[in-house]
């Protein structure tokens, strides 16, 4: 199973300011829900716990919460471990999205087989940083270049 990280970073490592993106791009979202649609997808409680009400769970997607203190929601799949979360998304499809938060992107960093980052062309204020990775151990294999931001795919 592909293991796919996706997320939105700015140029000095932001990815959040409390519990929200400090931005706001509608090409991004529209980009994410294009890529992740069809495919289960991974993320910790509070970043369940961010999304906006109307789309929690995201639809269209096996969304798997990871947390030690449960959820008692029947529209999600529960794990207490990256490694468990993998073994539920590798049941339904050949492909799983982490979508955050920092502490999940830097579990699932050493295992990922490909990023898919929107890089923001500004620096933020916020509290929720992206993970340092090893420039040397990716290697980008796509970009596409917007006004403000760009879509680039990384791969091992």
């Amino acid at each position: 199973m592909e293991r796919i990280i996706i997320a939105a970073v700015a140029e000095n490592n932001v990815i959040g300011k409390d519990g929200e993106i400090p931005w706001h791009i509608p090409e991004d979202l529209k980009h994410f829900k294009e890529k992740t649609t069809g495919h289960p997808v991974i993320m910790g409680r509070k970043t369940f716990e961010s999304l906006p009400e109307d789309y929690r769970p995201l639809p269209s997607r096996t969304n798997i919460v990871l947390t030690k203190s449960g959820i008692d929601r029947e529209d999600i799949r529960v794990a207490e471990s990256l490694e468990e979360a993998y073994s539920i998304a590798e049941e339904i499809d050949d492909k799983a999205f982490i979508i955050g938060g920092a502490s999940v992107y830097k579990q699932a960093l050493p295992d990922a087989d490909r990023m898919v980052l929107t890089e923001v062309h500004r620096e933020v204020d916020g509290d929720t940083y992206f993970p340092e990775f090893d420039e040397e151990k990716w290697r980008e294999i796509e970009r596409e270049e917007h006004e403000g931001f760009d879509f680039v795919t990384y791969s091992r």
